[in-house]
């Protein structure tokens, strides 16, 4: 497995997540709405918006999963954080970097990923990221694709917008 990439710029990311104070507040309807779409749309049984911090994967929102946090060493957020696009592990036992992962090898079997960053407006620092998770392995269609990143690109304005 490999773990999680940290940025080069990493202290300035981190400036960027905790100037938006959202770390650790309560659910809001406006973000779960967003992650019971997507996994409804697209009939995904997981979907969350992911706050990366020094050392976890915090979710703002959460559908799918009793979680609300995970590490972000070997979170799939953690490596789908740095990407400038949309990332995508079609099958996560095909994939080096996750074959042995322990979301992929233990509960909850996770199986397929896309994930798109999520930005900072005022400093273009990734914060987070928006995704996506599966039981079984999936191919995406150009509509599906696109579907990600519009919501995705909804939770970067609101995590933008004070509530």
């Amino acid at each position: 497995m490999q773990t999680a990439p940290i940025p080069e710029n990493e202290s300035e990311r981190l400036a960027a997540v905790h100037r938006l104070a959202i770390l650790d507040t309560a659910p809001e309807k406006r973000f779960d709405k967003l992650t019971k779409e997507a996994a409804e749309s697209l009939n995904m049984p997981i979907s969350t918006i992911s706050i990366i911090d020094e050392n976890r994967e915090w979710y703002k929102s959460c559908y799918g999963l009793d979680q609300k946090q995970g590490d972000r060493s070997i979170s799939f957020c953690g490596h789908a954080l740095l990407s400038s696009d949309i990332f995508i592990v079609e099958d996560t036992r095909n994939d080096p970097k996750f074959a042995d992962n322990p979301a992929v090898v233990g509960p909850p079997y996770i199986r397929f990923y896309a994930g798109v960053a999520l930005r900072d407006q005022k400093t273009n620092r990734p914060i987070g990221v928006f995704c996506v998770k599966d039981f079984k392995p999936r191919k995406l269609s150009i509509k599906e694709i696109g579907l990600i990143i519009e919501i995705a690109n909804r939770a970067e304005r609101e995590l933008n917008t004070k509530g």
